[in-house]
This record gives structure tokens, sequence and C-alpha cells, in this order.
């Protein structure tokens, strides 16, 4: 049975307490364990660096539910890798800059919240200036390609505070992991 790892990246504020991230999280880890054994660290809540390094070793799949803040992740997530994310464990020294992952075959997948309208991305008049998700996801990506890993198919829900959709969203969310993850 292959192994997901699952990891809630969301930093509690008050005015940013969770509960969506909270909910997508749950719905991804109650669907993926019908058919993988899931392991979960929830950020926020503390973790042992050691094991968390050996979570990714032994992990065919690494999800990350996380919102997004200021346009990256938040400052406890981002905490987290620069701890957990070790030289010599999960990347080294490569012949070139970024060559160096230990994590081949390894694959990972972001799913993210944002304040952010959807038609904000991927227009020249809008704010991201015709980026896509992915493009300001970039160091994010290039964080996990310097491990060697896969990309799959990122999934996100947009403009949170003036449009919740939770019903809508865990419905996505499930159709998103079936068409991902149908051939994993």
């Amino acid at each position: 049975m292959k192994q997901i790892l699952l990891i809630n990246g969301h930093q509690w504020y008050p005015n940013s307490q969770g509960r969506l991230n909270q909910t997508i999280f749950e719905t991804i880890r109650k669907q993926l364990e019908q058919s993988y054994h899931v392991t979960t660290t929830i950020v926020d809540q503390g973790y042992d660096v050691e094991e968390e390094r050996q979570k990714y070793l032994s992990a065919d799949i690494i999800i990350y539910q996380t919102p997004i803040y200021w346009f990256s992740l938040p400052g406890k997530f981002k905490s987290y890798f620069d701890q957990v994310l070790k030289r010599g464990v999960l990347y080294t020294k490569g012949e070139r800059y970024g060559r160096g992952g230990l994590l081949t075959g390894k694959k990972y997948m972001i799913s993210t919240t944002w304040s952010a309208p959807l038609e904000e991305f991927g227009s020249k008049d809008g704010f991201f200036r015709g980026r896509e998700v992915d493009d300001v996801l970039f160091p994010i990506h290039c964080t996990h390609a310097f491990m060697d890993m896969e990309q799959l198919e990122t999934f996100s829900v947009h403009n949170i505070f003036k449009d919740l959709q939770v019903e809508k969203y865990v419905e996505d969310v499930q159709k998103h992991l079936q068409h991902v993850l149908e051939n994993e």
C-alpha cells in the first residue's frame, strides 16, 4: 500500500483560525485512507524534526494543505521546511546546483486557500499580472525540485473571505484527488 504524508501548514491567528484548511485537510485524509496508508502532521501543533524527516523518506506522495498568507506560506510552515529539509537526508550536493535531490520517484501536491479571487490569476489586467497560481507558488515548487520530487497538479480555492463555499470546496478537492491520484 502506498504511503502518503499529509501536512496541514495552517498557522492560527485570531482572524484566521483555520477551519477551512482543517476541513479540507480532513476531507483529503478521509478520502485517501480508503486506498493509502496516510500519516499526518499539523504544523501548528508542533512536530519532531527527525520524525518528520523519516516521514518524508517513507512517503510515496506528500500532500500539503495550506493557506497562502501574503503570497507565501505561513511563517511556521516556512520554518518547518527550514528545519526539516536537511542536506544529506533529503538532498545533497549535486554536480550542478539543485541536482542533488534524494527523493527521486516521490511526488507532491499542494492544496491552497487564497483570499485572492481566481479571476485575478492568468489575466494581464489581474493583480498577479498574468501569472497563474503555480507561478506564485514557484519558490515552493523549486524547493521540491531541489529534492528531485515530481509535482502533481495543484489544487486551490479562492476568494474565501468574500465568497466562502465550503461544500463546493469539499466536492472539488475530492474530484481533484480522484483525477490526480487515479494512476498512482
